[in-house]
């Protein structure tokens, strides 16, 4: 475990004589996380100049300071400003500006949620929101209408709603906690949680969504890795931004996890001067599958209050999408998604690699672009699908299928129903057809 000369020279500003095993304590971290600018400061040595200052004491007032002392120490101090650690931990002036069309719910998930906790937005899964708190508060959240609620931890009676909605909606098959931080939870509050979950018998699988391995490291305790593996299968999602993040003590939380027998994924979020860069987000990539991690999504960066300085075009994601297909390992690479205003969910955005599309074949170009064909079959009998599974020549002995109504998109292809159409409700044209009927 490192226990290198910046973080022995943070530790000593915090206390005289500093330990390796308190610096490793993930509850030593918490109890000494810079919450303020003079702390912050204190321990790094960085001044600020005082009208500087005057704006971000409003900043840190409206969007709360929380940075661990173990992130704190991988701040390039003498180029601070341009540090994508530094940006995404400690923040700035910009986020005061909020623009018109910045929401404090862009995602809608206060309106999609049924009861205290739950967000219910596709058919088979929900997310649910077991704390506000994280072991740091990143600048780029696009819950700050939350996070930074200090004395806000559900009660097991206030979960416990969740836990009832859960059991009584036999839909949901997958259950992603989520928050805050579901790990800033006690080790014995998140084996009772998941045990309560985990009781349910059409829930299928657990995810985590934690920033711990990125933020602290530590968490990742043996008695934590314990109590995890209880509860399989359980899967592991984590938000590294940038390989700089990726250190020897992170290496060790995730090698920790994945040798748990946890499957782990990673969510990134683009971030204008950050990581988007077609040569970071590689770096990233590759160090990400070097750890047993596979790259999930790559978020452009939500519409919610003060992050207008940390949003890229889309073109920039395309561009970065682009040098990954054909450049690397399938599967290190994310897919590039927005999380539609509104509650519309998540949109995959890919570089167009169908040129043209005849009635028999497809157009298409490759990485390199070399443009090539396909060939489609000259004939093809289509089954008409009625949705009579008992009568289908079909082989549909599958254990545990379910046969479910479709929607969307799924049902204008579907031969079983009728639309042709999906209308928004309020569609001015078809308004004023009732209007002269």
């Amino acid at each position: 475990m490192i226990f290198n000369n910046v973080q022995k020279q943070i530790a000593r500003r915090i206390e005289e004589k500093p330990k390796l095993s308190n610096w490793k304590d993930w509850r030593w971290q918490l109890k000494h996380s810079i919450k303020s600018l003079d702390k912050f400061e204190r321990l790094t040595g960085i001044k600020f100049e005082e009208k500087e200052k005057d704006g971000l004491v409003k900043t840190f007032k409206k969007f709360p300071l929380s940075i661990t002392p173990y992130y704190l120490s991988l701040i390039n101090k003498s180029n601070y400003q341009n540090d994508p650690v530094f940006k995404q931990a400690f923040g700035g002036i910009g986020e005061l500006i909020v623009q018109d069309y910045e929401q404090k719910d862009p995602l809608s998930e206060e309106q999609d949620s049924p009861v205290e906790g739950i967000t219910h937005r596709y058919p088979d899964r929900v997310l649910f929101h077991v704390s506000n708190i994280c072991s740091m508060y990143c600048r780029h959240c696009t819950r700050k209408r939350k996070v930074g609620d200090i004395d806000f931890v559900p009660s097991k009676e206030q979960l416990s709603k969740g836990i009832e909605y859960i059991k009584k909606t036999p839909q949901v098959r997958d259950v992603l906690l989520s928050g805050g931080d579901p790990l800033m939870l006690p080790d014995s509050k998140i084996d009772w949680l998941l045990s309560e979950i985990s009781k349910i018998p059409h829930v299928e699988i657990i995810r985590i969504g934690t920033r711990m391995p990125v933020v602290l490291p530590y968490r990742m305790t043996d008695d934590l890795i314990s109590i995890l593996k209880k509860h399989q299968p359980l899967w592991i999602n984590t938000h590294f931004n940038h390989p700089n993040e990726i250190t020897a003590s992170s290496k060790e939380a995730l090698a920790k996890l994945a040798d748990g027998g946890f499957p782990l994924g990673n969510q990134s979020v683009l971030l204008r001067d950050i990581n988007d860069c077609p040569r970071i987000m590689k770096s990233l990539l590759h160090k990400l599958i070097q750890n047993r991690v596979r790259p999930y999504y790559l978020y452009q960066c939500d519409l919610s209050e003060g992050l207008s300085h940390f949003r890229t075009p889309i073109g920039k994601g395309i561009e970065i999408i682009e040098s990954l297909v054909g450049h690397t390992t399938g599967f290190a690479r994310p897919t590039y998604v927005i999380d539609a205003p509104g509650g519309g969910g998540k949109i995959p955005i890919m570089p167009n690699y169908i040129i043209s599309w005849s009635t028999n074949k497809v157009v298409l170009r490759n990485y390199e672009g070399i443009i090539t064909t396909y060939k489609e079959p000259d004939s093809y009998e289509q089954i008409l699908c009625d949705r009579d599974c008992e009568n289908c020549d079909l082989e549909l002995n599958l254990d545990d299928a379910d046969e479910s109504e479709a929607i969307g998109i799924e049902k204008l292809l579907s031969d079983a129903d009728d639309t042709i159409s999906l209308v928004p409700e309020d569609n001015e044209r078809l308004q004023r057809r009732d209007e002269n009927a």
